[in-house]
């Protein structure tokens, strides 16, 4: 990567070029991010996997703006208008917009006003009239006259027009022009028509909303872009005229001598020209772009954080689980699966109205219960949820064995994918559901990754931005997760093994194959010796795969195989063996880490290896969070203004966070009701799936929306 890009990561990262510089030469030799900031911290300083994804994107970025200016390079070329000051300034660009402004003159355009009046041959008269040499407008044009011209005003028009498109396409002009806009412009949005639908309804906040374009927060500009898509409303940005007209009289002006008798009004004119029929309605455009380009960013980061919460949730664990998709008049389907997520029984129970067969349900849970000897159960939080929870809370259960509300959202898509259809080909959608229901259950990370993340509603107005950078961001959180947790080699699905660093659904294939027809792996070794998983492919990967019960303990452990070569001579050296070195404090304590720094080997790696030594293999997640809903309510009705409720997070955005408090309907806690303090994100004071105690501080039951406050009294 060229210097000039280095720089400018440098400076937009705040870190130094040799790191920007060896950042990007292990990405162009195949590294993935999870590897780059596990594995390699010498080379890049330390940096975690939020900075090598950025380095990623720009990376990525910049290749795509190289391809970019050898198109605009060729094509100015082709033209003969190639000057080296010209190509110097393109070369030397880092911003795109920059790169099409430089190349607006001699971008291939449709006919224009300014085109048909150079085909009349007004191009030296317009060149003329802007340069300031006429000494007399009239004069000049006069001179012009022919048979596709017929009198001065028509010549002088052309001119105007001409002079009008040069100045719109003037890069200085435009960039000043949307720094104005970016910073002083006034969004406004307005009912688009007097009757209001119930589609309408949803944007009766911005029927007459003002805000301006700097600090508009992201979810109230991707909600006013909606509703105008949708013809809800209308949209306008506006700042002030004579200001931008002032910009551009100040460069036309700049440094020309004095004008001749009429020219001057003549460039007033087609100054003015130029602001309102071309400059303002395509600043107005690029200016709402950008700012929707910084929406899209902070709704995705937003995302993404949400994701990786949900995805980092802790796990119940290898339990064996009795899990229930809710439903009444088609009944609560209810499956039983093993400790390693195994479909064992599945069956259908009616207890709520319609049928009400409360009895036989209660006999076909018992049994269940008993015959699969169940630990957990896990009953999904959509139709019928809290209903179903107060049925089976009523029944006798085991002793230990406790009920879990299990967020659903995304279980119908995953049971109708392809993914399940090849995991249970023999069941229909509703035993698959239950089974996700129950598996996200015992691990979410390990079910979620099956899941298109946009599906799981923890987003805000995700159908909305910029989808292939939030497939990028999504994409990179999935892997930054899987392998931050690490996945047993042994027993993961192919979908999990194909977010491995270094994997990809081919080689997760031929693992499942591999493990199929052979057994479970002995030793991270035996990876050689699956289809297509080369070197490259081992030295991704290894660090990130578990072996439970391995005959090497570094084998379930997040040390690298690269360095079980540098732990043995530690072992060596303390006189012990790597297993006694795992299990006795008193040795690890011993070890001194200056003394293994070598050339290749520094002290981040030294310290990892010896903190995983502490605890080998052990799941970065939490304990399980347990907590029961108000029996006081069960649905909105209930609800009443002051009541204190237990709920839980279920999804944070930039204007607050809704919470889950047993009721079909979440309640938000707006920004301003999360603290009795100032605080600039929800994301300071809540977690996704954290229990929270809340009071209710509005109900709006025609709009169905619960107003929520985590404030003191």
């Amino acid at each position: 990567m060229i210097k000039l890009y280095i720089n400018y990561i440098k400076e937009k990262l705040q870190v130094s070029d040799w790191q920007v510089e060896n950042c990007v030469d292990l990405l162009e030799n195949d590294a993935t991010v999870p590897f780059i900031s596990r594995y390699r911290k010498e080379r890049t300083g330390g940096m975690d996997e939020t900075q090598v994804s950025e380095i990623k994107h720009y990376y990525l970025k910049f290749q795509e703006l190289d391809k970019r200016k050898e198109t605009v390079l060729k094509t100015i070329e082709d033209l003969g208008k190639l000057t080296p000051e010209l190509r110097e300034q393109i070369e030397n660009c880092v911003d795109s917009q920059k790169l099409e402004d430089i190349y607006l003159p001699y971008k291939p355009k449709r006919r224009t006003r300014a085109t048909i009046a150079r085909e009349k041959g007004l191009e030296p008269l317009a060149e003329m009239f802007y340069s300031f040499t006429s000494e007399n407008a009239a004069n000049a044009a006069r001179r012009f006259i022919n048979d596709k011209v017929a009198d001065t005003d028509e010549a002088i028009e052309g001119a105007k027009d001409i002079i009008a498109e040069w100045i719109s396409e003037d890069s200085f002009i435009r960039e000043e022009l949307r720094k104005q806009y970016l910073k002083y412009g006034k969004i406004s949005s307005r009912k688009s028509n007097d009757e209001e639908s119930e589609d309408s309804a949803k944007y009766r906040n911005y029927f007459e909303f003002t805000g301006g374009i700097a600090n508009i927060p992201a979810h109230r500009l991707l909600a006013v872009l909606r509703g105008e898509k949708e013809g809800h409303l209308q949209l306008k940005l506006e700042t002030e005229s004579s200001f931008s007209l002032s910009i551009i009289k100040r460069k036309v002006y700049d440094k020309k001598p004095r004008p001749g008798i009429g020219v001057k009004e003549i460039i007033d004119e087609a100054v003015e020209d130029s602001y309102k029929r071309l400059l303002d309605p395509s600043i107005v455009n690029e200016s709402l772009r950008i700012a929707k380009e910084r929406a899209d960013i902070e709704s995705i980061r937003v995302f993404g954080e949400n994701l990786s919460a949900l995805l980092l949730a802790p796990p119940v664990g290898q339990k064996r689980v009795l899990a229930i998709d809710p439903g009444f008049r088609t009944g609560c389907k209810v499956v039983c699966i093993s400790e390693l997520g195994e479909l064992l029984h599945n069956d259908t129970i009616y207890p709520h109205p319609p049928v009400n067969e409360k009895s036989t349900a209660i006999k076909k849970i018992s049994y269940m219960l008993e015959a699969y000897k169940i630990e957990v159960i896990a009953i999904g939080d959509g139709t019928a949820g809290r209903e179903t929870e107060a049925f089976i809370k009523k029944i006798a259960l085991p002793e230990g064995v406790r009920v879990f509300s299990v967020n659903e959202d995304g279980a119908s898509v995953y049971s109708a994918s392809p993914v399940a259809r090849e995991e249970f080909p023999n069941y229909d959608v509703t035993v698959r559901g239950a089974v996700s229901i129950g598996r996200r259950l015992m691990d979410p990370l390990a079910e979620l990754v099956k899941i298109d993340p946009k599906s799981i509603g923890v987003g805000q107005y995700q159908h909305d931005v910029d989808q292939s950078l939030l497939k990028e961001m999504l994409d990179n959180t999935v892997v930054n997760c899987v392998n931050k947790v690490g996945v047993n080699l042994n027993t993961a699905s192919k979908h999990l093994l194909s977010y491995v660093s270094g994997l990809g659904s081919a080689i997760a294939q031929n693992i499942i194959e591999y493990r199929n027809e052979n057994g479970p792996f002995g030793s991270r070794r035996d990876l050689l010796k699956v289809k297509r998983l080369g070197k490259k492919a081992f030295e991704q990967s290894a660090g990130f795969l578990r072996i439970p019960g391995a005959k090497n303990p570094l084998d379930n452990s997040a040390v690298h195989p690269e360095r079980y070569e540098l732990v043995e001579k530690i072992a060596n050296d303390l006189n012990c063996t790597v297993g006694d070195l795992i299990k006795e404090r008193e040795k690890r304590e011993k070890i001194v880490a200056s003394k293994y720094v070598s050339e290749e080997v520094g002290l981040p790696t030294i310290n990892d290896i010896i903190s995983e030594l502490d605890k080998p293999g052990r799941d970065p997640r939490e304990g399980v969070n347990f907590m029961e809903f108000s029996s006081e309510i069960s649905s909105i009705e209930d609800l009443q203004v002051g009541m204190e409720l237990p709920g839980i997070v279920t999804n944070i955005t930039n204007f607050g966070a809704f919470v889950d408090i047993g009721i079909k309907q979440d309640g938000l806690v707006h920004i301003s009701q999360m603290a009795d303090k100032f605080i600039s994100s929800p994301s300071e004071v809540v977690k996704l799936n954290q229990p929270v105690n809340v009071r209710v501080i509005e109900v709006d039951m025609i709009r169905k929306r619960i107003q929520l406050s985590m404030k003191k009294h």
